[in-house]
C-alpha cells in the first residue's frame, strides 16, 4: 500500500505520493499552508479513481474532460504525466519516463496507490 509523504518545503508544504517498495511516483505543487496541502492530497484520491487518459503525444489525440491524466513529451523527450482535477489545475506530476509504457504504469501506480494511502507527516 502507498503512503503520502508531507513535509514542509521552503514556501510551504508539499507532498510525495510513494508506492509499498520506497519509490517516489507522483509529487505535489508547494502549498501555503499543511491544511491546503491536505485538501491536495484529498483530490489526488478522489480525481485519481475517476481521471480518463489523455495521450497527448499520439496525433490527433482525443481531448478528455478534466478529471484526467495528461500524459505528454516533455522537452528531452521523456514521457511526463499530470493529473488534473476538476476544475483544471493540476495536482500531482511524475517523473520523466523512457517509454510511454513505463509512464503509463507510473499512472496506473498512483490510481492503484492513492486510494487507500495513508498520510505521513515527514518532521523537518
Amino acid at each position: 500500500m502507498g503512503k503520502f509523504v508531507l513535509s514542509e518545503a521552503k514556501s510551504g508544504f508539499k507532498f510525495n505520493l510513494v508506492a509499498s517498495n520506497g519509490e517516489v511516483i507522483a509529487t505535489s505543487q508547494v502549498y501555503k499552508s499543511k491544511a491546503t496541502a491536505k485538501n491536495g492530497i484529498a483530490s489526488v484520491v478522489a480525481n485519481s479513481a475517476a481521471a480518463s487518459v489523455e495521450n497527448q503525444t499520439v496525433s490527433g489525440f482525443k481531448a478528455e474532460s478534466n478529471p484526467k491524466f495528461e500524459v505528454y513529451k516533455d522537452k528531452k523527450g521523456e514521457f511526463r504525466f499530470r493529473l488534473k482535477a476538476r476544475n483544471g489545475q493540476i495536482v500531482a506530476t511524475g517523473e520523466g519516463y523512457s517509454k510511454l509504457d513505463s509512464c503509463l504504469k507510473g499512472v496506473e501506480s498512483v490510481r492503484k496507490n492513492a486510494k487507500d494511502a495513508k498520510i505521513e507527516e515527514k518532521k523537518a
